[in-house]
């Protein structure tokens, strides 16, 4: 019996393993008119959507491999019952979901996600978007595929299912051993679900591998992508109403398009520098003595901010490495209970730096020593312009090793120098990322030059940039070079509605900066990019919520978001509200009701431009 059950629990992982992998191939085949693609994208489409389709997997498997084994521990006849119900009940929810994917593609342009319900609501004005044909072909279609779906499923079970009593007693022990064989199994099971034994969980984002946007969705497996949205779908509209009729766009002119035609300060000596953007894990302003930090902790940076172009009043918008990410890189606002990096839906229409530099010529690239794939990170890179990423898996597997969450950034420094070397002799102008995350706990990197493990930890990744720095400063790269480095958020030492949480550094240096100053601009993360377009001479205007801060007509506020509250500050003070119990958690004057006011307008047109996204 041990051998019949394992063979089937074996036979149906497979088979559900095959099916998502033709549902693929079908998925391509219907959209080809509209869509081009190779034999070769098509065995991409499948390499790279196979854990996917693993995990998914994993979630059909956990109620046979339950029945399994209590069908070896106590046969019982009801256990066949249960598990062909099941399989009924599996073959009519796949099928209805990968065929209603691959049949609304052609209209949606975005896999099947939760959105589906809202459309449901009015299914008479999407009927008419049809005809009586196709509803009729499409219906058949499904019908026919939850069928056959379920004979597969039926011949697993009568090929492989043990027959009533041919059920062997054997020894105690003999069944300790079959159960423990279930328990691998079950582990391994759980395995495919998460994706792995990497930090990262399987996420949408780790089937993106292209730049066509087709193809990654060709990749997704729909059931999965559907299941993820559910978890997360919210009416973002209906949330934090405070005013009435606030439209999407309406954000009071703190966000309003600027003339770009009007001058304004100039901080390079040339419209198409290379740029080295160097994203650094947790490097807020706590341990900048500049910014009164500890003292002693990041000397190198200390010394880097002379020569550059500092600016000394900058806030990170989010708490968490993958909003922040999408701040800066897309100029993005931040939300309190959304990370946009996980809403691929939406994640696909940001703007993004690398997309507009490439638009300009730029090649774009971006290199982060840990998992890429980690919460979505390689899909939203992909979508947003990045042609060329490197991760922890195109290092050496010591190297990938050397620390917790991958390549310790000394190590991951010394890569990004040899392809900037390598990059020398290019024609084209290049925009490079580089994303540190050796001071992230549990902060064990290889250095010892403080006795505090946190901040020696910060000390290493200092280090380890002003190296790449001045590395750079001896090569030709360095005259017509930008280098800018940037935290994606503060060091958490007290609680998010500190204000200091968010109050970070920011630095441009190298050879394209025209001179060292300090800029006291109130600013945020996501003004960064219309900042450095303008100094590029290219439209910001696809970035409604970055601001250029060194036009003269900008306005100056901060507006930050943190698990439950917000932080809204300018020249006149600093409110921070909580979301949750509606109420002021400090406010510098005591009373500013023209800050909440803000603060509070911020945060409800945010998620009802959201909602439209």
């Amino acid at each position: 019996m041990l051998k019949s059950l394992i063979r089937f629990l074996i036979s149906l992982f497979l088979f559900w393993m095959l099916l998502f992998s033709a549902a693929k191939t079908m998925f391509l085949w219907y959209n080809h008119a509209e869509y081009e693609w190779s034999a070769a994208d098509l065995f991409d489409v499948l390499l790279h959507g196979w854990s996917m389709d693993a995990s998914t997997t994993g979630y059909l498997m956990i109620l046979p491999w339950l029945a399994a084994l209590l069908m070896y521990v106590r046969p019982c006849k009801a256990l066949r019952r249960i598990v062909m119900g099941y399989a009924a009940i599996a073959a009519i929810l796949v099928a209805l979901i990968v065929m209603v994917d691959t049949f609304l593609y052609p209209f949606w342009k975005f896999k099947l996600s939760a959105t589906i319900f809202t459309y449901m609501e009015t299914l008479d004005g999407a009927a008419n978007s049809v005809s009586t044909m196709f509803i009729l072909t499409r219906s058949a279609s499904i019908l026919l595929a939850m069928l056959l779906i379920f004979c597969g499923e039926a011949i697993v079970l009568q090929r492989c299912w043990p027959k009533p009593g041919k059920h062997e007693q054997g020894r105690w022990q003999r069944k300790l051993t079959g159960v423990l064989a279930f328990l691998l199994l079950g582990a391994l099971d759980f395995l495919a679900i998460r994706g792995g034994i990497s930090t990262a969980v399987q996420n949408v984002g780790t089937a993106y591998y292209s730049q066509n946007l087709f193809l990654n969705h060709s990749a997704v497996n729909p059931a999965f992508s559907l299941l993820s949205s559910i978890k997360r779908s919210e009416r973002y509209a209906e949330q934090y109403q405070y005013f009435d009729d606030l439209k999407a766009d309406d954000t009071e002119g703190l966000y309003r398009h600027l003339d770009e035609s009007v001058p304004f300060d100039t901080l390079l000596n040339t419209r198409r520098p290379n740029i080295l953007l160097v994203l650094m894990e947790g490097f807020g302003g706590q341990y900048v003595e500049e910014l009164s930090g500890v003292k002693g902790v990041t000397p190198q940076f200390s010394r880097l901010l002379k020569e550059g172009v500092f600016f000394d009043h900058y806030y990170s918008n989010s708490f968490r490495t993958d909003r922040g990410t999408v701040s800066l890189l897309s100029g993005w606002i931040s939300y309190p209970t959304v990370s946009m990096m996980r809403l691929p839906e939406k994640m696909v229409k940001l703007p993004g730096l690398a997309r507009s530099l490439g638009r300009e010529g730029y090649t774009t690239s971006f290199l982060y020593g840990g998992d890429i794939t980690f919460m979505g990170t390689s899909g939203y890179l992909v979508s947003t312009g990045f042609t060329e990423l490197t991760g922890d898996k195109d290092f050496p597997v010591a190297d990938a090793r050397s620390s917790k969450w991958g390549v310790a950034d000394g190590i991951a420094a010394d890569r990004v120098f040899e392809l900037l070397k390598e990059k020398g002799s290019a024609t084209q102008p290049w925009f490079f990322t580089f994303q540190t995350l050796s001071s992230h706990e549990p902060f064990e990197v290889p250095y010892a030059r403080l006795s505090d493990p946190k901040q020696n930890a910060f000390a290493y990744t200092d280090s380890c940039v002003a190296t790449l720095v001045d590395r750079l400063r001896t090569t030709p790269l360095w005259d017509n070079l930008l280098i800018i480095l940037v935290p994606d958020h503060g060091f958490l030492t007290t609680s998010y509605d500190d204000p200091e949480f968010f109050h970070s550094p920011l630095l441009w240096l190298g050879g394209a900066v025209r001179a060292p100053r300090r800029i006291h601009h109130l600013m945020n993360q996501s003004d960064v990019c219309a900042t450095l377009l303008s100094q590029l001479g290219i439209s910001s205007a696809d970035y409604p919520y970055s601001r250029n801060v060194l036009h003269p007509d900008c306005p100056r506020f901060v507006y930050s978001t943190f698990p439950s509250g917000i932080l809204y500050a300018d020249s006149t003070g600093t409110v921070v509200y909580d979301i949750t119990s509606d109420k002021v958690i400090s406010s510098s004057p005591t009373t500013s009701p023209d800050l909440l006011f803000r603060a509070k307008r911020l945060l409800q047109q945010s998620y009802t431009a959201l909602d439209s996204l």
